[in-house]
């Protein structure tokens, strides 16, 4: 046998392995988004990939771990893009970055993942929704995947309000990342209350408020501290 049809036997393994662990990512990420850690057992994702449940406990050790790895796959992708956002966003305001133009970068970019990247993005957006809402361990993942970015946009903000209490900066974070949260998790509520006006997943129109809603909820709190 040729060295040429060795190797290609090992990518083409290495292939059919990868494929294998996107699709059980996949179909893992869609169970958790609508039943929660608790609610989704390896057989379940097996059943959905459609292999045996031995099959997953050869690639993962538990459902934490799947979980885990279901999690951080996409939160360094959105990480990864927001802090580069950010940064680029700083160099082109020579470090006078604005408030609203914060706040934009770190949550359009987000929104735009979502937007753009079809169901499975979705699905990711109701689980991270879920996450950030397990104090017994869910913190821990957020703190994990998303602090550094966090304290980029903090940092920007500081910049943005340099008269604005420290407190009054991380309060506005927490409204903020709080409404976007509860964007993500699309539970119906605004479309049921709004009469079908407005829908939980339209995510571009939450893209074209909110950041200046947001933008304009810090300089009024810092308007009233400085008052």
């Amino acid at each position: 046998m040729s060295e040429q049809v060795k190797s290609r036997r090992r990518s083409t393994k290495a292939e059919q392995r990868a494929e294998m662990m996107e699709q059980i990512l996949d179909e893992a990420e869609y169970l958790f988004s609508k039943h929660g850690l608790y609610g989704v057992t390896l057989k379940d994702v097996a059943q959905r990939v459609g292999v045996h449940h031995t099959l997953l406990n050869y690639y993962f050790e538990d459902k934490k771990k799947l979980f885990d790895a279901v999690f951080a796959r996409r939160a360094a992708v959105t990480s990864e893009r927001r802090m580069t956002v950010l940064d680029e966003y700083e160099k082109a305001t020579a470090g006078k970055p604005t408030v609203e133009g914060a706040l934009h970068a770190f949550l359009d970019t987000d929104l735009d993942l979502y937007i753009e990247g079809g169901e499975g993005w979705k699905n990711y957006a109701a689980l991270g929704a879920q996450v950030a809402n397990t104090p017994e361990w869910g913190a821990e993942l957020m703190d994990k995947h998303f602090d550094p970015v966090v304290l980029r946009l903090i940092e920007l903000l500081k910049k943005a309000l340099p008269g604005c209490a420290e407190e009054d900066i991380f309060w506005g974070y927490h409204f903020v990342t709080g409404a976007l949260l509860l964007t993500l998790a699309r539970t119906g509520r605004i479309d049921k209350l709004s009469g079908g006006l407005c829908k939980s997943d339209d995510f571009a129109a939450v893209k074209a408020r909110m950041a200046a809603f947001m933008a304009a909820g810090f300089k009024e709190v810092c308007k009233v501290r400085e008052g």
